[in-house]
C-alpha cells in the first residue's frame, strides 16, 4: 500500500504493509532506521542511529517511554499512538505496535513498526478489541437487516427482554417483544432505510418481557447501514433506558394539569371531580374522592386530628375511571359511603397520614364503600390489585379523603406514585377548602339577599307585577340594587326601584336601610315626592352620623348618591303618580305594542343635595305595562352617558316590543336581551301590568252634615253588602260606617263622602272630609262616656289609617274577606 502522500488519500487505518520499520536495543536506543521512516519524520539514518528514542518523541510521550519498555516486556509487546517530532518541528500522530526482535540469546531488542494517523478517524482496532466494545456496552446495540430481522445484537439487549442474542437471530421485533407495539418501531426503522437520515433519541414506552408488570419508557437511535457501494444492508439501533426520567416528566405533567384543571369554579362538588379527573390515567385507573359531609354543607371544621366518632358521614364528591360509565363505582356521586371502623380510609382521616399497598388481597372484606352488601372477594370482582389512600388536609384540617386505585396498568404503586398523589391532592385540598368557605360565604350572602328582597310579591289587585335582578358580583351575588311591591290604602299600590353605588355586602346593607325606610314612609300614604323627600332626609342623617364613626361604614355613606323611582298607581282612578331620585326614565307599554318614556322632572340623588323633587301624575290604560329598572339595564360599554342613555332606550324598546306568553317571561326575556351573563353593574328589573276595579264592586255617596243621616248610612250599607253576598260582614260594616261617619259630622267641616270598595280579598271603607286634623285612637276606661269609636274599629277590622290629601284627609278601613265572621 502506498504512503498517503504517494496516493493523494488520507490513511484512515493501520497496516504492516505501509508501517515504517525501526529497530530499538535493550535501552531504548536507535539501532536501526528504514528509508519509510525517513520519508515519515524527515531524519536520515545518520541523523537518529544512536540515539535515545526519547529524543524523537513529543515530551509528553517522552515521559511516557519507559512505562511503556516495561509493558513490553512483561505481555511481549504493546500498540499505540504517539506523537513523533518531525525533523521540522511539528508533531506527527503516529500509530505504533512494538513487537520483540527474537533472537537466540543476548538482551531483547524490539521492532518497532510505525503509521502515519495524521487526519484518520481513529485507531483501527483489532476484531476481537471492537468486539469487546459492542459486547461490553452497557447500552444496548443491535442491527437488523432489510428485512428487519436480526443479525446481531450485544449482550446488553438481554436486560430489555427477547432472550439472548442467539434467540434473536433471524427474528423480527414482533417475535421476541410480543409487549412493545412493534408494528409502530418496524416503521420508523422502514424509514431510516428508506430516508438514510438517522432518526435520534425516539422515545417509546411499553412493556418489556424481562419487566412484563412494569411500563418502561426506552430512547432508541436508528442508523442505516451501508455497502462499500451506498446500497443500505440494514440498520443499527441502540436502546437506553430512560423509565426514571420518562416517570419524573410524567409527574411534572400530573403537576402542571392538576394547577391547570383543579380549583377553576368556586364548587365544593367539581372542585373534587376535577381532582379525580387529573389523576386518571396518569396516575391511576380507578380513582374516588370522598369528602366529609359538613364540607359540602360549607360548615366550619374543627382544626386537628379527627377521632372515629368526628367521622359522621362521608360523601361521595367524586369520582373517575379508565372505564366508561365507572363501573368500579357503586357508590353514585353525592350519596352516602360508609367505611366500616378501622379500614384504611377511616384510618387515614382519623392520623392524617397517607397508605398505599402494593398488592391488595383480593379476597378482603375489610371495606365497605365500594362492595355491594359485603362480597367476599370484592377486589377481585372489581379487578383493582394496588392502592394508595391520601387525607384531604388544607389549613390543618381534614376534608376528606381520596384514594387511588390500579386495575389495567400491572404494576403496583411505588413510594414515589404516593409522593406524587400527596403533592396533587396537597394543592386541591386547597382548593376544595376555598370552595368550602366560599360555599359558607355565599350561602350567608344569599340568606341576606333573600331577606333584602322580597322572595314573594305580596297580595293586592292593582297590577300585575313580575321582577328579575342580576347583580354584577357573580361570587356573591349580592349588590345595591332593589325593588320592591308596597300595597296601599284605597286598594292602591307603591311600585319601587332603587339603585346604591357598588356591590357586595356593604351595599347591599345599605341597600336594606333604604328599603326598609321606603316601606315605613309608604305606611305614612304620602305623596311620591314627599316620599323621596323623607328619604332623602335619612341618606343625609345618616351619612353625618357616619362621618363621626369613621370606622363603622356601613349604611349612610355608602347610600349617598342613590337613587329611587317610587310610583304608586291607584286602580280606581287610573291614575300613576311617579317621582324620581336620581333615576332614569320608566317605560310605558302601551295595550296595543306601543313603548314611550316618561320624560319625569330630574330629582337629585339622595344625600347629595339640590332641587326638590316633584312628582308626575299620569292617566295609565288597563293593561297597559309600567317598566321600572336600575341604569345598570341600559348600559352599553365604549359611549358616552348621553349616547349611552339613547342606545340603551333603543335596544330596551325594540324588547319590549316583543309579545312573550306571561309578564314573567317577558321581564325574563328583557333582561337576557339587555344584560350580559357578567353585567358591568348590578340590575334590576320591575314590570306592571296595570288593572282597573270593577265599577259594580265600587259605591260612592256624598253625605250632607246632618246626625240623621247616620241611619241611612247603615240601611245602603246593608243593601250593598247583601248584593256583593257579604251578608256576613253586615253588622261589622254598618258599626264601623256609622262610627265614622259620625266623627266626620261631629269633628269635621265640609263635605263628606263615603266610599265602599270590594277587592279580592278585602272590602274597604273610606270616609272623606275637608278636615287636615286626623284622629286619634284612645284606650277609654270604664267610666268614659266617649272615645271609644276608633277603638271599636281597631278591634273589629284588619287595618286602619288616615290618608291626607290636598283639600282634606280620608279615614280608612280594611276587612278581610277572608277572616272570621263578626
Amino acid at each position: 500500500m502506498v504512503t498517503g502522500e504517494e496516493s493523494g488519500v488520507t490513511r484512515r487505518r493501520f497496516d504492516v504493509a505501509d508501517a515504517a520499520a525501526v529497530l530499538l536495543d535493550a535501552d531504548t536506543v536507535l539501532t536501526g532506521w528504514s528509508r519509510d521512516a525517513e520519508r515519515l519524520y524527515g531524519y536520515a539514518a545518520a541523523d537518529v542511529l544512536g540515539r535515545g528514542a526519547a529524543d524523537l518523541l513529543m515530551p509528553e510521550d517522552a515521559a511516557r517511554l519507559p512505562h511503556l519498555i516495561e509493558r513490553c516486556g512483561r505481555d511481549g509487546g504493546w500498540a499505540g499512538p504517539l506523537s513523533v517530532r518531525h525533523r521540522d518541528g511539528h508533531p506527527v500522530a503516529t500509530m505504533v505496535r512494538v513487537v520483540p526482535a527474537l533472537e537466540s540469546d543476548g538482551p531483547p531488542r524490539w521492532m518497532v513498526l510505525a503509521s502515519d494517523m495524521t487526519g484518520a478517524a481513529g485507531w483501527a482496532m483489532s476484531r476481537t478489541v471492537l468486539e469487546r466494545i459492542a459486547t461490553q456496552s452497557p447500552i444496548g446495540l443491535a442491527i437488523v437487516d432489510t428485512d428487519l430481522r436480526y443479525v446481531w445484537s450485544n449482550t446488553a439487549m438481554q436486560q430489555f427482554g427477547g432472550g439472548p442474542a442467539h434467540e434473536r437471530l433471524g427474528k423480527r421485533l414482533a417475535d421476541i417483544q410480543p409487549g412493545l407495539d412493534a408494528e409502530r418501531l418496524e416503521g420508523v426503522m422502514r424509514q431510516v432505510l428508506h430516508t438514510g437520515v438517522p432518526i435520534v433519541e425516539y422515545e417509546h414506552v411499553g412493556r418489556v418481557r424481562s419487566a412484563p408488570h412494569r411500563e418502561a419508557a426506552h430512547a432508541m437511535s436508528f442508523t442505516r447501514l451501508e455497502d462499500d457501494h451506498g446500497n443500505p444492508i440494514g440498520v443499527y439501533y441502540t436502546v437506553v433506558d430512560v423509565t426514571e426520567r420518562y416517570r419524573a416528566r410524567q409527574r411534572l405533567t400530573l403537576l402542571d394539569q392538576a394547577g391547570e384543571r383543579i380549583g377553576r369554579t368556586l364548587n365544593v362538588m367539581r372542585t373534587a371531580q376535577e381532582l379525580a379527573d387529573v389523576a386518571v390515567p396518569g396516575l391511576a385507573d380507578f380513582v374516588t374522592v370522598d369528602l366529609l359531609d359538613s364540607v359540602l354543607q360549607g360548615g366550619e371544621l374543627v382544626p386537628g386530628p379527627l377521632s372515629e366518632t368526628d367521622v359522621v358521614a362521608l360523601r361521595r364528591a367524586g369520582h373517575q375511571s379508565v372505564n366508561e360509565d365507572v363501573p368500579e363505582a357503586v357508590v353514585d356521586i353525592g350519596h352516602v359511603v360508609r367505611y366500616r371502623a378501622g379500614a384504611p380510609p377511616i384510618r387515614c382521616l382519623t392520623s392524617g397520614r397517607s397508605w398505599h399497598e402494593e398488592r391488595l388481597d383480593p379476597l378482603a372484606r375489610e371495606w365497605d364503600s365500594d362492595i355491594p352488601g359485603g362480597r367476599a372477594a370484592a377486589f377481585l370482582d372489581l379487578g383493582l390489585h394496588s392502592v394508595m389512600i391520601v387525607p384531604i388536609r388544607a389549613r390543618g384540617t381534614t376534608l376528606g379523603v381520596t384514594t387511588f386505585f390500579r386495575r389495567q396498568r400491572q404494576d403496583p404503586f411505588e413510594a414515589d406514585d404516593l409522593s406524587l398523589a400527596e403533592e396533587f391532592v396537597a394543592r386541591a385540598a386547597l382548593c376544595l377548602d376555598n370552595a368550602r368557605r366560599y360555599t359558607r360565604e355565599r350561602d350567608a350572602a344569599l340568606v341576606l339577599q333573600r331577606n333584602l328582597l322580597p322572595h314573594r310579591f305580596p297580595e293586592q289587585d292593582a297590577m300585575e307585577v313580575a321582577a328579575c335582578y342580576r347583580p354584577a358580583d357573580e361570587l356573591t351575588g349580592l349588590g345595591g340594587d332593589w325593588f320592591d311591591v308596597i300595597p296601599l290604602s284605597g286598594a292602591r299600590v307603591a311600585l319601587v326601584v332603587g339603585e346604591v353605588a357598588g356591590s357586595g355586602i356593604e351595599a347591599a346593607a345599605a341597600m336594606g336601610r333604604l328599603r326598609a325606610a321606603v316601606q315605613t314612609l309608604a305606611d305614612l300614604d304620602l305623596r311620591p315626592d314627599e316620599v323621596l323627600a323623607h328619604l332623602d332626609d335619612v341618606v343625609v342623617r345618616d351619612a353625618h352620623e357616619d362621618d363621626t364613626t369613621t370606622d363603622l361604614r356601613v349604611g349612610g355613606v355608602q347610600a349617598v348618591g342613590a337613587s329611587c323611582l317610587y310610583a304608586v298607581y291607584d286602580p280606581v282612578a287610573g291614575r300613576c303618580a311617579i317621582s324620581a331620585a336620581g333615576q332614569g326614565a320608566p317605560a310605558i307599554v302601551a295595550p296595543d305594542g306601543t313603548v314611550d318614556f316618561l320624560e319625569l322632572p330630574p330629582g337629585p340623588a339622595l344625600g347629595v343635595g339640590g332641587p326638590p323633587f316633584e312628582s308626575v301624575e299620569l292617566p295609565l290604560a288597563e293593561d297597559s305595562v309600567l317598566v321600572l329598572h336600575t341604569n345598570g339595564l341600559l348600559v352599553a360599554e365604549g359611549l358616552d352617558p348621553v349616547e349611552e342613555a339613547a342606545a340603551g332606550r333603543e335596544r330596551l324598546r325594540r324588547v319590549l316590543g316583543r309579545r312573550e306568553p306571561t309578564l314573567d317571561d317577558r321581564c325574563q326575556a328583557v333582561v337576557d336581551a339587555l344584560v350580559p351573563a357578567r353585567p358591568p353593574d348590578d340590575v334590576a328589573l320591575l314590570m306592571a301590568r296595570a288593572r282597573r276595579l270593577d265599577q259594580r264592586h265600587m259605591v260612592s255617596w256624598n253625605l250632607p252634615r246632618d246626625p240623621a243621616i247616620v241611619a241611612d248610612v247603615r240601611k245602603r250599607t246593608a243593601r250593598r253588602l247583601a248584593e256583593w253576598g257579604l251578608d256576613e260582614l253586615t253588622f261589622t260594616t254598618e258599626l264601623v260606617v256609622s262610627e265614622l261617619v259620625t266623627n266626620a259630622i261631629r269633628h269635621a267641616s265640609g263635605p263628606i263622602r263615603l266610599r265602599l270598595i270590594l277587592t279580592g280579598a278585602t272590602l274597604i271603607c273610606e270616609v272623606w272630609d275637608a278636615s287636615a286634623s286626623a284622629p286619634h285612637l284612645r284606650h277609654p276606661k270604664a267610666t268614659d262616656e266617649g272615645g271609644r269609636g276608633l277603638f271599636l274599629i281597631s278591634q273589629f277590622t284588619q287595618r286602619w289609617g288616615t290618608r291626607h290629601t290636598q283639600d282634606g284627609k280620608i279615614i280608612w278601613t280594611e276587612q278581610s274577606l277572608t277572616g272570621p265572621a263578626v
